[in-house]
């Protein structure tokens, strides 16, 4: 049997250039949030297989790395269906292990509780760009609030975690799934068809509202409720006036609270916040989690056809595990699109620590290689990096090597035997 070089479809091997990009984001992103009181947990990988398949993870539940039994609770020949396999699984996301963690712990943390998570999830999906079936997510959440306090703080820490990363001019987009149904009320959509009106209402920005429209049609609805329904949009997403008119239109169908609390969170988020951003209201955001109870918002880029963060208010989680209603909201940076935006922009750390390559040749005796390494670790002391290695045969491409990895070719430095010289 021959050995595979290649990582399993949809992971990828990460290499240095790349890895010094992930550290510095994730670096600044950790610095950013801790500066709004997020403070950092940690949950497992794995999770019991009857939460990741609780109805609560939407479309995902479908692409969830089931792990087998174990010794001998693992009985294939007596085996009958799947349940009698696994047992666990990989999280497909960090907002149910949240959950799950906070009915356990809940006692022994703030209210509100600020939590920020940083780590792997897996899906079983189908991989393209920007899209892993391994991949890094950067969550964070504000557990125990009913206020838009929440949102309007998750908002801001977000968007200044991607102005300090260096990013400019992106869009935060929002809406309210209350907003969603009234309007889905107020066209005549029975309550039990609303995901299925959603679904395609999803595919606005690609397919436009002809497109929309069609589908609903061919999906089985009344022409009356799909023109009726379509006819909320002509006005298009913007402002917070947009919203304002949109309330007169459906205000029978939409609770009291709702158009002015989204108001206030895109007007105070606006206004306080200091990052290069535009903010818009979006009657055709939906995010496709079921479990969303009442705000959403997507950050895009120009450029990036997928979101680049996105999040929500999710009362409803928590309590599942608890028996009681907890207030929750969350937004989640897309770790790596991020990192490949970066990368496509060939993008170079600022301040980042000097460099330095001291390459020692072949057969320098024990005297110049003490007097070297000593040079390299009070440069060290200094706050410099420096990396001591043998000369290669081949100097050049070394050298070549180095540079790519950061090292400017003046700081790269060549030790003889006898002498030091410089290129």
């Amino acid at each position: 049997m021959s050995l595979v070089k290649k990582p399993v479809t949809g992971m990828k091997d990460i290499l240095p250039r790349e890895m010094q990009i992930r550290d510095y984001v994730t670096k600044v992103i950790k610095e950013t949030y801790a500066g709004f009181g997020f403070l950092s947990i940690e949950t497992p990988c794995v999770e019991h297989i009857e939460n990741l398949c609780s109805k609560q993870g939407g479309e995902n539940e479908k692409l969830i790395f089931k792990i087998l039994k174990r010794g001998e609770k693992l009985d294939l020949a007596n085996a009958q269906n799947e349940e009698d396999l696994t047992d666990s699984g990989l999280r497909y996301d960090l907002t149910l292990p949240l959950s799950r963690y906070y009915a356990n712990h809940a006692n022994e943390l703030p209210l509100p509780f600020k939590a920020l998570q940083i780590g792997s999830v897996w899906r079983a999906d189908r991989p393209q760009k920007g899209r892993f079936r391994q991949f890094v997510q950067c969550d964070i959440d504000i557990l125990g609030d009913a206020s838009n306090l929440a949102e309007i703080e998750l908002i801001l820490a977000t968007t200044t975690a991607l102005s300090n990363i260096g990013f400019k001019g992106f869009t935060v987009r929002v809406n309210d799934r209350r907003i969603l149904k009234a309007m889905a009320d107020y066209a005549g959509f029975a309550p039990e068809d609303y995901d299925k009106v959603f679904i395609i209402l999803d595919k606005m920005d690609k397919i436009g509202p002809d497109g929309v429209s069609d589908e609903l049609i061919g999906a089985g609805f009344e022409k009356a409720s799909v023109d009726r329904y379509c006819a909320l949009f002509t006005e298009g997403e913007g402002s917070t006036d947009s919203i304002r008119q949109l309330r007169e239109t459906i205000s029978d169908h939409l609770p009291d609270d709702c158009a002015k609390n989204l108001i206030t969170i895109m007007e105070t988020a606006k206004q306080i916040s200091e990052a290069d951003f535009k903010i818009l209201f979006d009657p055709t955001l939906v995010r496709g989690m079921s479990y969303y109870t009442g705000t959403i918002f997507e950050i895009g880029m120009d450029g990036f056809s997928s979101s680049v963060a996105g999040g929500g208010r999710y009362d409803d989680m928590i309590g599942k595990f608890t028996g009681q209603r907890t207030p929750a909201c969350g937004f989640s940076i897309g770790f790596e699109r991020i990192i490949t935006i970066l990368m496509d922009q060939d993008f170079a750390i600022p301040n980042a620590t000097e460099k330095y390559a001291f390459l020692i040749e072949k057969g320098a005796g024990d005297e110049r290689i003490a007097g070297v390494m000593q040079e390299a670790m009070q440069m060290r002391r200094s706050g410099k990096q420096v990396l001591v290695a043998q000369m290669n045969k081949n100097k050049k491409f070394q050298k070549e090597q180095l540079v790519k990895e950061g090292y400017q070719a003046e700081n790269i430095r060549d030790f003889y035997n006898t002498e030091m010289k410089r290129d």
